[in-house]
């Protein structure tokens, strides 16, 4: 039966009609989910207008300089972006998940769940941080800084850059071990049970960083490969070519000097023969194709001088916008784990029920629309060159 208390002003309430995650200013639980879920899908609102200005001036200045989309789409690796997609895709899937069993009660599903996705999250950033300091060594940078030399040796090894990348995510994964290791001396089991699915997610950081550093690695070869290949080929062709020519001019001297044309050719006082002599090499080198216009002199369309792609100006600007578009992103990867973790704590307390689940399905949207971003992100610049 339930009891009733009264308040300093005389009013009776009933301790059962108001659950302890209701808040003072709701009257039922559905309504305090709906409005949570109306609150988050207006900030989501926001977010999307925020990218659309990104997006905005991707095409703006995609349209207006595609070559430089062109040059620059080879520096990104394709392989590094399908394994983050897939990796995010994943982890949308975890988080559905999880809020299911929150629904549902599932208390050690739904921390296995939140445990994962923050994985999934850690192992995208551990692909990120190679991924950016690959770049960082080539001098693929901001405008301003951009300052990237082909001709230049690429650094091998270990990167400084990748070593800086990875400091705070290394003091996490301590201090995660910390606690682990203080919760189990001093038996508690709260801790240990926060403890052990973070140490694991922060370790899948470094799983990332493995896992970029192969794939990295192997594209570095494989360009190297075809970059020799190319200039072997190269040097070929235009040795057979040179060859090609001199044989050319040896064949056609010798024939003109057996000729009956030829040997008139020989007196200097005939011009007329050597006019019709030189009239009819030229033709016999437009009929075999290898006669070629003398476009020697001035002309505007010939003397207009080549764009410089790689520069500040221009590559310059797309790393610009790349950064923008794949740092912002990784931000709010970063603030989603912040919640997720939150999120860990408090189902391994079993703070969620049937009628208590709207704190995890309101992150699940916001990884729902962190993941959709990256899945225009990844063709719009890896696939699109």
């Amino acid at each position: 039966m339930a009891t009733a208390e009264i308040d300093q002003h005389g009013h009776a309430h009933d301790e059962h009609e108001h659950p302890s995650f209701l808040a003072h200013h709701f009257e039922t639980p559905e309504q305090q989910y709906d409005s949570g879920k109306l609150g988050m899908w207006l900030f989501l609102v926001t977010e999307i207008l925020f990218f659309s200005g990104l997006f905005c001036a991707y095409a703006i200045y995609r349209s207006l300089r595609p070559e430089v989309y062109t040059y620059c789409s080879q520096f990104l690796n394709t392989e590094l972006g399908a394994i983050n997609t897939g990796v995010l895709l994943f982890s949308s899937l975890t988080m559905a998940w999880a809020v299911r069993a929150a629904q549902l009660e599932q208390h050690k599903t739904t921390v296995g769940m939140l445990a994962a996705t923050i994985s999934c999250a850690m192992i995208f950033l551990g692909v990120k941080a190679v991924e950016y300091s690959h770049k960082f060594d080539l001098g693929l940078l901001p405008a301003g800084f951009y300052h990237y030399d082909p001709a230049a040796p690429h650094h091998e090894g270990l990167s400084h850059y990748l070593v800086a990348l990875c400091v705070v995510p290394a003091i996490v994964l301590a201090g995660m071990i910390c606690l682990l290791a203080y919760s189990k001396i001093v038996g508690n089991v709260f801790l240990t049970k926060c403890a052990m699915p973070l140490v694991v997610a922060a370790a899948c950081f470094f799983v990332g960083v493995g896992l970029g550093t192969v794939l990295e690695n192997r594209a570095a070869a494989k360009a190297a490969v075809a970059h020799a290949a190319d200039s072997h080929s190269d040097a070929t062709h235009e040795e057979t070519s040179l060859e090609a020519d001199v044989a050319a001019a040896k064949e056609i001297t010798t024939t003109a000097e057996s000729s009956v044309l030829g040997m008139l050719a020989t007196d200097a006082t005939n011009t007329g023969v050597r006019a019709e002599l030189e009239a009819l090499q030229a033709q016999d080198l437009m009929a075999t194709g290898e006669f070629i216009e003398d476009f020697s002199g001035e002309d505007p369309f010939y003397d207009r001088p080549e764009l410089d792609v790689n520069s500040n100006s221009l590559a310059g600007v797309f790393f610009s916008i790349y950064y923008c578009m794949t740092g912002l992103h990784a931000i709010h990867i970063i603030i989603g784990i912040g919640v997720l973790v939150w999120l860990l704590v408090r189902a391994v307390r079993q703070d969620f029920c049937s009628q208590y689940f709207g704190p995890v399905d309101y992150v699940g949207l916001y990884w729902h629309i962190v993941d959709l971003i990256w899945i225009y992100l990844f063709p719009l610049l890896y696939l699109i060159g």
